[in-house]
């Protein structure tokens, strides 16, 4: 259902938004990897959900997590099926040299000197990454600052940073899929959600431009944004 937008009224009502995304599954390529796995580490891994759901998981499992709050969410998840949660400062990952033939990370942070510290020879990271460009157009829609320089974060500059630290890739995919809104209470709700795409946005700061949305996408029936999505596959050699 539709906020109204008059008195801007929105609540948490998430109006109707779909897409953003991209063409590969990355956990049905979780599942791939984990097939040849006995110790995996899942960076960065929330409340535990995507962990938890591509079980059975190896013996040795560990999963970090720098947001406090996500880390008694994840362990009363996580630890009935085995794995050790631990907390993460930033850029560091608390597991000893070589210790990890697996590291997944979806949307987390990507130091590659640390993937490349804790993995062992032949080892192999899957990571999806969440790029600079993301949603990029709701800024321009709502003359807001951009949420990140553009090209600060791309497949480009992480194949380079991972190659820097040594480690092999063998695989990179990019895509920007398209995320639909149906109603500006979507866009509302999206930008409060996600609270790092215009830092301190308010329906009230953004009136004008917001009302503006507003009427474009009751002339046209929905607006189009980008993600930015890519996929890297990388190994340190043996």
């Amino acid at each position: 259902m539709a906020a109204p937008v008059e008195g801007w009224d929105f609540g948490w009502l998430a109006g109707r938004a779909e897409g953003s995304e991209p063409s590969w599954s990355y956990r049905d390529l979780a599942h791939e990897h984990l097939a040849r796995t006995e110790a995996l580490l899942d960076v960065d891994t929330g409340g535990g959900e995507l962990l938890a759901s591509l079980g059975p998981l190896p013996r040795r499992t560990w999963a970090t997590e720098g947001w406090a709050p996500n880390i008694p969410v994840a362990r009363r998840r996580l630890e009935p099926l085995g794995v050790t949660v631990l907390p993460a400062e930033a850029g560091r990952l608390p597991l000893p040299d070589g210790s990890v033939d697996l590291i997944l990370n979806r949307h987390g942070r990507l130091v590659a000197p640390e993937v490349r510290r804790v993995l062992r020879p032949g080892g192999v990271l899957l990571t999806q990454q969440v790029g600079s460009e993301d949603c990029a157009d709701l800024n321009e829609m709502l003359t807001a600052p951009p949420a990140h320089a553009r090209g600060s974060w791309t497949a480009r500059t992480a194949e380079d940073a991972l190659s820097a630290a040594g480690l092999h890739l063998t695989g990179v995919r990019e895509e920007h899929p398209v995320l639909t809104f149906y109603d500006v209470g979507a866009v509302v709700y999206q930008l409060r959600l996600v609270t790092w795409q215009i830092p301190g946005f308010t329906p009230e700061r953004y009136d004008v431009p917001l009302r503006r949305l507003h009427q474009r996408i009751r002339a046209d029936g929905r607006i189009d944004v980008h993600a930015h999505r890519f996929l890297i596959t990388a190994e340190w050699p043996s």
